[in-house]
């Protein structure tokens, strides 16, 4: 199965990409207009052959708007949509890019991008526990 990890912003989207069990960075979405925004992503789906998408869905005002996010994925690119937590994995993924040198410019470029990809794994994760079980 193919999925395609997502880290909603306002004006940025990070992007991750699996067909197994290891994550990778797929790329950053700027919004530049919600018409565009749903074409480059239908684009990446159809390119990678998306077969679902996982959101971080976080806690306060955002979430309303990413759920009707995701429900507009649903209805626009017909893809089924689900949620993983995304407490803390803003602060995560800038803590990782500390630890390992990257420039502060980079960390900012990169941040939404770091955080897909730790929603998507802690989706994994979460999946593959359940599973065990």
């Amino acid at each position: 199965m193919r999925i395609l990890g997502l880290d909603f912003g306002l004006k940025n989207i990070g992007l991750a990409y699996t067909e197994g069990e290891l994550v990778e960075p797929l790329g950053l979405l700027k919004f530049t207009g919600e018409k565009k925004l749903f074409q480059q992503l239908d684009r990446i789906c159809t390119q990678n052959k998306i077969d679902l998408i996982v959101i971080g869905l976080p806690d306060g005002e955002l979430r309303a708007k990413v759920k009707k996010f995701a429900k507009n994925i649903e209805q626009k690119i017909g893809l089924s949509v689900d949620f993983q937590d995304e407490t803390l994995t803003s602060k995560e993924a800038i803590k990782l890019m500390v630890e390992s040198g990257k420039p502060q410019k980079k960390r900012k470029q990169q941040e939404h991008i770091i955080a897909a990809c730790l929603i998507l794994q802690s989706y994994l994760d979460q999946k593959k526990i359940n599973v065990l079980r």
